[in-house]
């Protein structure tokens, strides 16, 4: 069988292995495909992985001998699974690989917004707590977690695993999902939507992006938000209308963003939130922790090893 990866740098830049996937036959790694050269690097391989570069119609009908396309990752908008329906071709995604790597990311962000810790560990560096007259000095508020609100928009794995470790810390969880489950009961407590906005300290956002939640985040919702609210997403960049929150931080509706997601990845140079105020930006890294890499990578090789056995798993266009 040949295999071909169209862009396995993100997933693996040199710190784990391909050799799972090297058991069932050749495999060819590229770090980056541009959409020019994906026709002509899949050639006549069986099997095709990949992460964002584009599986379209176009490409499905230049490439008949592809007959499985593995995502690598758990977003699989990258592919044209209708075509690939028609021709036969399963398309199998990695679901769950990344739960307790995004949850502890969602906290990570929180916690840089209570804390300053890189301000802080920088500016004892930079001699300003030698200079200082007085053995301690912040430079901004510091915001203590326990007995605040926390609610969690979209409470699946991810928003599960946010839950606990906010509980953890003294905070109560409340969340809004279309979908309630006795495990999520365990952490919190459903409320509708209305009264998630209402009464969160802070909000997390953890579900997916359909043509029902692009744009939650708008201005409209804010204003239903406590004054002071801290917001976070590292789900979807498009969940959010960017401009609406960048002035909510402006006024101060919203005391400060963290965010790992943005509208258009990489972010480019004129995000009106490079300029926000209290808006930490991080580069779509909460999956990228090696543990969580290398069980995508498991789950990859597991996905090929049940299509080759006739049964093939995580199907998303079945």
């Amino acid at each position: 069988m040949k295999i071909v990866v169209l862009d396995g740098y993100t997933l693996n830049p040199g710190d784990i292995s391909w050799e799972g996937l090297e058991a069932f036959g050749e495999v060819k790694v590229y770090d980056r495909t541009k959409e020019e050269e994906i026709i002509e690097r899949i050639g006549d391989a069986q099997a095709v992985y990949t992460n964002k570069t584009p599986i379209t119609r176009k490409v499905l009908e230049a490439c008949p001998q592809i007959r499985f396309i593995g995502v690598l990752a758990t977003g699989y908008n990258v592919v044209d699974i209708e075509a690939a329906k028609e021709g036969g071709i399963p398309v199998s995604n990695i679901p769950t690989y990344g739960t307790d790597a995004v949850g502890q990311f969602a906290i990570a962000l929180l916690l840089e917004i209570c804390h300053h810790i890189g301000h802080h560990s920088q500016a004892v560096r930079d001699g300003k707590w030698s200079r200082s007259a007085d053995w301690c000095f912040w430079d901004y508020p510091l915001i203590e977690l326990a007995g605040k609100t926390m609610g969690i928009i979209g409470f699946g794995r991810i928003g599960q695993s946010t839950g606990r470790i906010a509980k953890a810390l003294g905070m109560q969880v409340i969340a809004n999902d279309a979908f309630e489950s006795e495990a999520g009961r365990e952490i919190a407590t459903y409320v509708d939507r209305e009264t998630l906005l209402r009464e969160s300290d802070v909000i997390a956002l953890h579900c997916p992006l359909f043509p029902e939640t692009e744009g939650i985040i708008n201005k409209e919702n804010i204003q239903k938000m406590k004054d002071g609210v801290i917001l976070l997403n590292n789900s979807r960049g498009p969940l959010i209308v960017e401009e609406d929150l960048a002035a909510a931080l402006e006024s101060g509706k919203v005391y400060a963003a963290g965010l790992d997601v943005v509208s258009t990845e990489p972010i480019r140079e004129d995000n009106v939130l490079l300029k926000a105020k209290n808006c930490f930006i991080t580069p779509h890294i909460s999956w990228a922790p090696r543990e969580s890499r290398q069980r995508l990578m498991d789950i990859a090789v597991e996905n090929l090893k049940a299509f080759k056995n006739g049964t093939p798993q995580n199907v998303v266009n079945p």
